[in-house]
């Protein structure tokens, strides 16, 4: 009988010993500063005849040693602390700060981080120029200069003139304003023309044009022309502000004819060369009617042949460029346009800007929010030179007029009167009606209102159903808006202007700029009443702002407008208007137009979604 077989005993690898009280064999106890400076020097005190050597090392050490223990305190404070502790540290701090301040400073630093942040960062300059850094710093030289005698004023008597007509005039070497003819000069001239004629007459313009004007009885030059008239004549940059109607588009239609004139005296124009000079201007009625203007001038200017003939090209969407062509087969002196029809022109080189000096921007502020700016740029970039620029807007409020200031060389600012602010020749009526009664009581108010008339809506369907309205009711009227084809939009205008239609109905389109006057008589006498239906769905912001403009121009507010009091009184101080609209009603914190702008931007910036791959 075989024995059992033995059990093999299997060896099995130790159990592991854990040290609960996590004793590590390399730690080493921390022993502060303090002490290892007191077991150093003891250490020394022992060795009794210590040389200045061996203390020198050990000062070393000591000062190396504390080194070392600031930069680990440091380290221990840095992975300790985290971001919500640094966030909460500079809420406190900014908290301790603001109850320093008063609720009006805090608003006003409010405000100034918002148009700081929405302020643009680039100037209104080329691409080319902007990435080579070219940076002009004087202005462009003409051969204009003031008569003598104005040349020989002082500076307090220019200034007094300016005073006189409430002209704002800032910037450096400013040109003197023109009012008047010195009575010394030729006593014959002055019994055959007026003391106001002779005013233009001492800027130089020929005696053509200012018969013209005699003939349309414009006798004097308005606040906006006697100061930037003379100022464009010069060379210099200009913002030019002033209320709608105030001889704005002559200010700066004269200076570019006359740089024409002698550009085409000093050498004739041939195909293909110029332009000298181009007026941009937001939309094609009003590049239309700009354009009108200026052939009517240089038609008066070339009556008799003493002076050569002016070819002006109007470059707008909407119409064939082929009626065009008889000035695109000679040379080009002048060019107004719309941004989008100029580039698409300027990129087939159906003409250049390389001896182009001159460029306006009528309405400017409305160019720009419209998002024309890159449009601008855009144009900018076909200049080959330096080029003299001019804005000019009844509206420029500070926002534009920083930007501006950025851009231009050397800029004179020449403001009449408020950005912004009402005509005082025309009666300011504002009334209470309700949503649904709105038809009704503006064909009231149409029976007691000699035409023409001009009703003003936001809304483009709106724009319709009024006309219609009125239509139906036996009232002549038109409308005009954008999204109506130029050839209806032309119709609306030119019939309106004859006095064939006794009411226009329009958008936005027609509200900045368009003179729908035909006689052009002084300024003084263009009066009329302006009448704006409110209600409950009318923002309190624009109630405001009716309330300050009405108290502005010294007319009747009425009493659902006085009751409406601005939360901005309670926090003290002067009540200033927006830097963005230039509304008195509120700041820009609230502002419906800076909100309306930022909702356009976001809306292009989203993209598409197709769908599918």
């Amino acid at each position: 009988m075989e024995a059992p077989a033995k059990r093999r005993r299997v060896n099995r690898s130790p159990s592991p010993v854990y040290k609960l009280d996590d004793e590590d064999e390399s730690y080493e106890p921390y022993i502060p500063v303090a002490q290892r400076r007191q077991e150093k020097l003891a250490k020394l005190a022992s060795l009794g005849g210590n040389s200045e050597k061996q203390q020198a090392r050990a000062e070393l050490e000591q000062r190396e040693e504390e080194v070392n223990e600031e930069e680990r305190l440091r380290e221990k404070q840095r992975n300790e602390r985290t971001l919500l502790m640094e966030a909460q540290e500079v809420h406190s701090r900014k908290a301790a700060e603001d109850a320093k301040k008063t609720e009006e400073e805090k608003a006003r630093e409010a405000d100034e981080e918002i148009l700081q942040a929405i302020k643009s960062r680039r100037k209104l300059a080329s691409d080319m120029e902007l990435a080579r850094g070219i940076q002009y710093t004087e202005s462009l030289k003409t051969s204009w200069r003031p008569p003598k005698y104005i040349r020989d004023m002082t500076h307090e008597e220019h200034q007094k003139v300016r005073e006189k007509y409430h002209i704002i005039a800032e910037g450096e070497d400013i040109p003197p304003p023109i009012e008047h003819f010195k009575a010394s000069h030729s006593l014959t001239r002055a019994f055959l023309y007026t003391n106001s004629y002779l005013y233009l007459q001492d800027m130089k313009i020929p005696e053509l044009i200012l018969e013209h004007f005699r003939s349309r009885r414009i006798t004097a030059p308005t606040p906006i022309q006697l100061q930037g008239i003379p100022v464009a004549f010069s060379g210099r940059d200009l913002i030019g502000i002033a209320f709608t109607g105030s001889g704005k588009t002559l200010a700066f239609c004269l200076p570019l004819i006359m740089l024409a004139l002698e550009e085409e005296a000093k050498l004739p124009f041939v195909h293909s060369e110029g332009p000298v000079g181009v007026i941009l201007c937001p939309s094609r009625e009003l590049a239309t009617q700009t354009y009108e203007n200026i052939l009517t001038w240089c038609s008066a200017l070339s009556r008799d042949g003493k002076y050569p003939h002016l070819n002006v090209l109007l470059c707008i969407g909407g119409i064939s460029m082929n009626e065009q062509s008889h000035a695109l087969s000679k040379g080009l002196h002048i060019v107004v346009a719309t941004p989008g029809r100029l580039i698409d022109m300027l990129e087939k080189k159906r003409f250049t800007f390389n001896n182009c000096k001159y460029l306006c921007m009528d309405e400017a502020d409305r160019m720009i929010d419209l998002g024309f700016e890159d449009d601008v740029r855009n144009i900018m970039s076909f200049f080959k030179r330096q080029r003299q620029t001019l804005l000019f807007s009844a509206t420029m409020p500070r926002k534009i007029q920083d930007f501006a200031q950025q851009s231009l060389i050397r800029p004179v600012l020449v403001n009449v009167g408020r950005a912004g602010a009402a005509n005082l020749d025309v009666l300011q009526v504002v009334e209470y009606v309700k949503q649904e009664a709105k038809m009704v009581y503006l064909l009231e108010c149409l029976q007691k209102t000699p035409p023409p008339v001009i009703i003003f809506s936001e809304n483009k369907n709106e724009v319709d159903d009024i006309q219609e309205y009125l239509l139906l009711k036996g009232v002549e009227a038109v409308a005009i808006h954008g999204s109506k084809s130029q050839e209806e939009r032309q119709y609306a205008i030119k019939s309106f202007k004859s006095g064939a239609k006794d009411v226009m109905v329009a958008s936005g389109v027609a509200s900045k700029g368009l003179d729908f006057n035909e006689d052009e008589r002084d300024v003084a006498e263009k009066t009329g009443i302006a009448t704006t239906f409110v209600n409950m769905n009318t923002p309190e912001q624009t109630l405001l702002d009716l309330k300050y403009l009405l108290m502005e121009a010294g007319q009747k507010v009425p009493a659902f407008l006085s009751s409406i009091e601005d939360p901005r009184a309670a926090q003290g101080g002067a009540l200033k208007g927006c830097p963005v609209c230039g509304g008195l009603g509120h700041g820009i914190g609230n502002c419906p137009k800076l909100e309306e702008t930022q909702r356009r931007q976001t809306a292009s910036h989203r993209t598409t979604d197709t769908g599918g791959y």
